[in-house]
């Protein structure tokens, strides 16, 4: 085999990967063309609609079965008394990512707008009206809500499977030596997923074979559960999920209504849809909880952090454990002799929280960034210089060095964009006409995981090739991004490159979460096509009558369809040549993504963010007037896409702050608000100006590729930048998320 390290080593990125290439999809979304689960239409379709707990704690005593059955359209109503029977039961955690679920497995109310029944009709507004006709009672208990709602306990873990504190230093110590104690505690909101699509599932047996139509972040996970809990094999299973229409977390995960819905189809033998209306994504498919962090900085005589103690109090449900790991955003931005991260939890009547844009780190820097800005005012320090005298070069946490040291140049890029150089010290000196004006500052930054993907790459007679995977792409351009990544890979122009993904039978592109998916992906992708390149520089270097013959040892370069002699750059030969001498139709390649070995550097995006804020000193009105950011994320595929994904965090950010909060009836347990007019989410007139800088960064540590997240990190320093932009317009110091006018009057 020829000596090709040459193809490996020289990353190909920058004729594809590194343009600003519009999304590849971008033309059937506009033009209402991209098919969504909800849009299969399978002939004989029946239609599902669960029907509600109206109560947050409790059961059900008696659901009206013969008035439902006996609407003319209804064909079935299933319950716990009649749900067909699974595999395995809905509450076991059958993996690390496993939730436990709400499928009719018994008459207990776990929270309000958990399903109690499943009514299938011949249309869907046949089964609304079967569901409505159930008039549940039932036997309520007090429900249990809120932070102070129970009594707190200690959890095992923290977020998925993470140890629930972490001590580094002498925190005694460090505490008895320091000059001056400062402590902070900050209340953040719930806040549920409202993805433009709402979940969705369309189910249809072919024998004992299934398939589904679903969204789905993490395909090749959810057909290994699906199989579980129905006790067939996943070869049996086929899962569709070709559009997202956003996801922020919750379409990683089953949730019980999808289970229902897959039974009700092979019971019914017939292809059965579900689509939640959005006041029923309130509940059964996760959210972020509320949190009430407490904040002790310790400050030495030359103002740097002595010690740092965080603890988080979190919401959790009464029957699973998923405890938003809040403190734990403090283990890696800021430089400190003592260190100390803790959680307790609260179980309280709500749906089971889960992973939602930027989990732990998106409250817990919320947190973080009003404590440390609250700190440098202590000290009469600028906010910008206390940061940069306390920035860590190394995580306090692990003592790792980072792979990336250019936190200090987003914050100096985005602070002069700003004009933070202008900005006196003292709060509510800033006006613009009778408004107050006021300038924040907040450090973004999020870690880079990698997870594990496979791909193929195949390299046809006439040169043009297609690569799969079973990638998502929830509105991030995933399949325009790992599109140009796959096209270096294999050395081609993207236009000769046929993008297969989103079905479940291709190769598993692991999890679309937690920013990696880029990176785990497209390295499976790169690596595919780099393998493909090197069977066929093996049959080039190979053929005497080819002109790369005998270039084993100084290698090829692949690039436009055509591989070069290192040594020769003359001497060149085209793909589809090659493989018509060898004969070949085809030549095929496979390739892995993940992390190799344990991580050696603490591994992160960084980022700075600067808020100005305007507020009506008379009605406490906010309204943020510009935004900044600069963000280090390493080797950026497509500066379009990712822009776009900072911009969007920052803008989640400007929700985070202002808008978002899920409000209980406290009496019932139910929602007030579970619908997008009592639902606060920003508008395009809350965001007049924000721009998004991208700060170069070659980070040959944190994968292959050199590729970090930009999905989360936008969201991380925003939050604290605005609510350090009120503080400085107005005086008041806001200690609770979102912000309201009220509380700065």
């Amino acid at each position: 085999m020829a000596d090709l390290m040459n193809v490996q080593a020289h990353v190909r990125l920058g004729s594809n990967a590194g343009q600003s290439m519009t999304r590849r999809d971008g033309v059937l979304k506009v033009t209402g063309r991209a098919p969504y689960a909800a849009d299969r239409q399978p002939g004989g379709m029946l239609h599902a609609v669960t029907a509600t707990a109206g109560i947050a704690r409790g059961r059900v005593a008696h659901l009206d079965t013969a008035a439902a059955l006996a609407h003319p359209g209804v064909v079935r109503v299933y319950t716990p008394a009649n749900r067909p029977p699974l595999a395995e039961h809905p509450d076991t955690k059958i993996h690390g990512f496993a939730w436990r679920m709400e499928a009719l497995q018994d008459d207990t109310v776990r929270y309000a707008g958990q399903p109690i029944a499943l009514v299938v009709a011949d249309t869907l507004e046949a089964a609304t009206e079967g569901a409505r006709l159930l008039n549940p009672r039932y036997e309520a208990e007090a429900p249990r809500i809120g932070l102070d709602g129970n009594t707190p306990y200690q959890p095992e873990t923290v977020s998925i499977g993470r140890p629930p504190s972490l001590e580094a230093g002498d925190m005694d110590a460090a505490r008895a030596g320091a000059a001056r104690h400062l402590d902070t505690v900050v209340e953040t909101a719930a806040q549920y997923h409202n993805a433009l699509e709402p979940h969705a599932i369309t189910a249809q047996w072919f024998g004992d074979r299934l398939e589904i139509d679903t969204p789905n972040q993490a395909i090749g996970l959810a057909k290994q559960s699906f199989a579980t809990y129905l006790g067939i094999e996943p070869s049996q299973i086929l899962i569709r999920s070709p559009f997202l229409g956003g996801g922020f977390g919750s379409k990683a995960i089953l949730y019980g209504a999808q289970l229902l819905v897959v039974l009700a189809a092979r019971d019914l033998d017939r292809p059965v849809k579900l689509a939640l209306r959005r006041d029923q994504m309130f509940g059964p498919v996760g959210h972020r909880p509320a949190t009430r962090q407490t904040l002790r900085l310790d400050l030495d005589e030359h103002g740097r952090i002595a010690a740092l103690d965080h603890h988080t109090l979190a919401v959790a449900s009464t029957f699973d454990d998923f405890i938003e790991s809040a403190s734990n955003a403090s283990h890696s931005v800021y430089a400190t002799t003592a260190m100390r991260t803790t959680h307790s939890a609260v179980r309280t009547d709500t749906g089971t929280p889960g992973p939602m844009r930027a989990p732990g780190e998106a409250p817990g820097s919320a947190a973080l960034e009003v404590a440390i800005d609250e700190a440098a005012y202590a000290l009469g320090m600028d906010p910008l210089a206390f940061r940069l005298l306390n920035y860590a070069d190394t995580d306090p946490s692990t003592g790792m060095e980072f792979s990336s040291k250019a936190l200090r140049e987003c914050y100096e890029r985005a602070a002069d964009l700003f004009g933070w150089k202008d900005r006196p010290l003292e709060p509510r000196t800033m006006r613009q006409g009778r408004l107050l004006k006021g300038w924040g500052m907040g450090t973004a930054q999020f870690p880079c995981p990698m997870f594990q993907a496979a791909a193929h790459a195949t390299l046809r007679a006439d040169g043009s090739a297609v690569v799969e995977t079973s990638a998502a792409d929830m509105g991030q351009g995933a399949w325009t991004a790992l599109a140009q990544i796959a096209a270096d890979g294999l050395g081609i122009d993207i236009d000769r490159l046929e993008f297969r993904s989103g079905q479940s039978d291709l190769p598993d592109a692991g999890v679309a979460g937690g920013s990696g998916h880029t990176a785990t992906a497209g390295t499976a992708l790169f690596n595919a096509g780099a393998d493909t390149v090197r069977q066929l520089a093996d049959l080039a270097t190979n053929d005497p009558a080819s002109p790369l013959f005998g270039a084993g040892n100084a290698g090829v370069t692949a690039r436009g369809g055509r591989l070069y002699r290192n040594d020769d750059e003359s001497r060149s030969e085209a793909y589809e040549d090659i493989l018509a001498r060898a004969g070949l139709d085809l030549v095929r390649g496979e390739g892995k993504g993940a992390r190799e070995g344990e991580a050696q550097r603490a591994m992160f995006s960084h980022g700075g963010v600067f808020a100005e804020v305007l507020v009506d000193p008379d009605l406490g009105q906010i309204r943020v007037n510009r935004l900044v950011g600069a963000f280090a994320v390493g080797r950026i595929v497509n500066p379009q896409l990712a822009r776009s994904q900072l911009l969007g965090g920052m803008i989640w950010g400007v929700g985070f702050a202002l808008h978002e909060e899920a409000i209980h009836d406290a009496r019932t347990g139910r929602f007030t608000n579970n619908d997008l007019a009592g639902y606060h989410i920003p508008v395009n007139a809350d965001i007049p100006m924000i721009e998004a800088l991208t700060v170069h960064e070659d980070d040959p540590f944190v994968n292959a590729l050199g590729i970090k997240g930009v999905g989360e990190l936008g969201v991380t320093g925003t939050v604290g930048a605005i609510a350090n932009a009120v503080w400085h317009a107005t005086g008041v110091r806001p200690h609770r998320f979102p912000i309201h006018p009220e509380s700065l009057i």
